[in-house]
């Protein structure tokens, strides 16, 4: 009688550590089958999302998901919706959007052209938010955005701007919060249950596929925008995107991380003064490079 707890809790410890081991296994097959990197994702994160997709498809077993991967690309294709940060809001967090346009945008004001990169851009709400503000501040034809995620299903949602059309009084309202000048409406179309954001909110947004966790530098930046992304890596990863940032951006150049991200304990902590703290918004240091 008194060996059953201790069984039990050793049949929990026996069955986390073959998960852990499942996991491990199916984030290498991933990996060398589709080229998508997870091995680096924050393991709690990853096994959640992982797990839900084992309830909604009725397996057994991370391993039974792995030889379904494996066998079937497009449900790799449905896993990796769950696997990748897919949803974001237009101005989420407006504080920030706030300090973007008191702190960082008359430093931009004095450049000829600007570039800005949005990695890991979900399905485009920021990108399009940020489009808003620089078209607001007149900045916007003198600047070009990449918009870069690792989902090539929500990138194609986000190119074609279109919003549920229930969500735009909250749009609206954090619009306001962030300084915006305007009347929301003018920025979009209703159409049926759906709006169709301005198409010349459009004109100088691409939008692209990146890897952060295994593709390297494709430009200089002026503002580098990764809001709530590295919450789901390891310590490691966020290390290398945070390097990656600091080669993709100019001297001086911005960069702005999520509220519960921070660049001030990572190995590149030197090569970012902390400008707008509470936004998390970050200046390059000249002279710092490696």
């Amino acid at each position: 009688m008194s060996d059953a707890p201790r069984e039990t809790v050793e049949q929990h410890i026996a069955q986390v550590e073959s998960e852990s081991i499942e996991l491990r296994l199916l984030t290498d097959a991933i990996h060398l089958k589709y080229g998508y990197d997870f091995r680096g994702y924050a393991k709690a994160s990853l096994k959640r999302r992982v797990m839900r997709c084992l309830e909604r498809n009725e397996l057994e077993n991370i391993s039974a998901l792995q030889h379904r991967v494996l066998n079937d690309a497009s449900f790799f294709e449905s896993l990796l919706l769950d696997l990748s940060v897919a949803v974001t809001e237009m101005f989420r967090d407006p504080a920030f959007f706030q300090a973007l346009r008191e702190v960082v945008f008359p430093s931009l004001a004095k450049n000829e052209h600007n570039k800005v990169w949005i990695a890991g851009c979900a399905s485009g709400e920021e990108a399009y938010s940020l489009a808003i503000l620089l078209k607001e501040a007149g900045l916007y034809d003198r600047t070009k955005i990449f918009a870069t995620d690792i989902n090539e299903v929500v990138l194609r949602r986000a190119a074609d701007g279109i919003l549920p059309l229930k969500s735009m009084t909250d749009c609206t309202t954090a619009y306001q919060k962030s300084g915006g000048s305007r009347a929301f409406v003018d920025y979009y179309v209703s159409r049926y249950k759906s709006a169709l954001l301005d198409k010349s909110l459009r004109e100088n947004l691409v939008f692209a596929h990146h890897n952060l966790a295994t593709d390297g530098v494709f430009g200089e930046f002026d503002l580098v925008l990764c809001r709530n992304v590295l919450i789901y890596f390891g310590r490691e990863l966020q290390d290398r995107v945070l390097g990656l940032f600091a080669d993709s951006l100019v001297d001086n150049g911005f960069l702005g991380l999520g509220t519960r991200e921070s660049a001030r304990f990572s190995a590149f902590a030197d090569e970012f003064e902390s400008i707008v703290p509470e936004q998390r918004i970050y200046q390059r240091r000249p002279g710092t490079r490696r």
